[in-house]
């Protein structure tokens, strides 16, 4: 099977959806949001235990969504949640390059590049992903240290004056080139997955393609944004309705008098309450700009009938119920997690298409019919293969020389003995 046929412009861009619906891709979206989410979770409570705030009490009050946010806690309890929340964004950019490294093969049309040998190229590539944005970011610090540094000679008297003027123009170059990079920081957020998974570029020259796309395509990066958010918001929204409308038929034909009745309303209401609790369905104002808003407006807005729509009904739950309920929301956080990891297969795709056009754009480079590392590894152990086999023609070829020639000097031999 031949390379997908692409228009290298923004009509590509509206392939993301379909292409990105795949469970291939979202099943590696949610083992790396599932990992970050156990690594976050983790955190989050080691974090509220330095606040002070018992283990059992923050389980009562946070559940499934720990927040440090709204707690008078130390600085050392602020860096372990943030190291948490970290190692969840960490997570979900090691899985983007892996999607990013599966849509480059689908498109090239090799479906069988499967999730593990993604996560094995991962494993192998996972330097630049980390360490190109953190580059960037130590590029700009640089520069502000080096504005400080001379700002703080300006104040010597009599010649602080001179330190300001005469280098001014430096100082303004070096200031606008300081915005620029931090624009390119952004940039690099949004494109390094992509980057290393269709270029496998290293540290460096993932951050060159940073600086290069966001020098040579500022508008379409702009442009294609416009195109792609909207779509992904659409393709969310009807991925959840459909999940939803399964949901609820389950719970129409379970939930039936004849059936279950009582027994499913109240178990579903209390896994949905594990899954979606009420502080959660009402988007708690301290956890406003947190990392469980996102959860929140994952479950609901993409989920609408998983929220508090079903009323607790029925008596008290008994042992089997309570355990039956808690795999239930498992389930349940799952389905969840599986429209999160939709939305963000669509923007790896989404944003693998755009560097596989800027490059096209800018380099006349079409990635699809470049060929990758894996590729070049075939090619070398098909020619060592063919090498072998020469050789072993060679041989064999030889071989029946060696028996001839010997048979030849036997009857000479012979002959002469003859004479003799």
């Amino acid at each position: 099977m031949g390379p997908m046929k692409l228009y290298f412009d923004v009509r590509d861009i509206f392939r993301a959806p379909r292409i990105a619906l795949s469970g291939k891709k979202i099943w590696i979206f949610m083992v790396g949001n599932l990992a970050g989410f156990i690594l976050y979770w983790a955190f989050s409570y080691l974090a509220l235990a330095m606040a002070g705030i018992p283990l059992t009490e923050a389980l009562g009050e946070y559940g499934l969504y720990p927040c440090l946010f709204g707690v008078e806690a130390e600085w050392y309890a602020w860096v372990t949640y943030f190291i948490g929340a970290e190692a969840w964004i960490l997570a979900i950019f090691l899985a983007a390059t892996a999607v990013s490294r599966v849509t480059l093969k689908q498109l090239k049309g090799n479906d069988f590049f499967s999730a593990n040998d993604a996560w094995a190229y991962v494993l192998k590539h996972w330097h630049p992903v980390v360490f190109a944005p953190i580059s960037i970011g130590l590029i700009i610090a640089f520069f502000m240290i080096f504005a400080g540094a001379f700002a703080f000679m300006g104040k010597i008297p009599f010649l602080g004056e001179f330190i300001f003027a005469v280098p001014y123009l430096f100082y303004f170059f070096g200031s606008v080139f300081t915005i620029y990079t931090i624009i390119v920081l952004f940039v690099s957020f949004l494109f390094t997955p992509a980057i290393v998974g269709t270029y496998e570029e290293d540290t460096m020259g993932t951050v060159f393609q940073s600086y290069s796309v966001t020098w040579s395509q500022p508008w379409r990066v702009v442009a294609y944004h416009i195109v792609l958010i909207p779509l992904v918001r659409i393709s969310v929204a009807l991925f959840g309705w459909a999940w939803s409308a399964g949901y609820s038929l389950i719970n129409g034909v379970f939930g039936c008098e004849w059936f279950m009745g009582a027994k499913l309303s109240s178990m579903v209401s209390y896994a949905t309450s594990l899954v979606s609790p009420n502080w959660l369905c009402s988007s708690l104002a301290e956890c406003g700009t947190s990392i469980s808003t996102c959860l929140s407006n994952t479950f609901a807005c993409c989920l609408p009938s998983f929220n508090c729509s079903i009323s607790t009904v029925g008596g008290p739950l008994s042992g089997t119920e309570t355990i039956a309920s808690v795999l239930l929301a498992i389930s349940i956080f799952l389905l969840g997690l599986s429209i999160l990891s939709y939305g963000l297969s669509i923007l790896s795709v989404g944003e693998t298409l755009m560097f596989i056009i800027f490059k096209k754009k800018s380099d006349d480079d079409d990635l699809l019919e470049r060929k990758d590392e894996d590729e070049l590894e075939e090619d070398m152990d098909d020619d060592f293969n063919f090498d072998e086999d020469d050789n072993d023609d060679k041989q064999d070829t030889d071989e029946p020389n060696a028996s001839e020639s010997e048979t030849d000097s036997s009857e000479s031999n012979d002959n002469s003995n003859t004479k003799e």
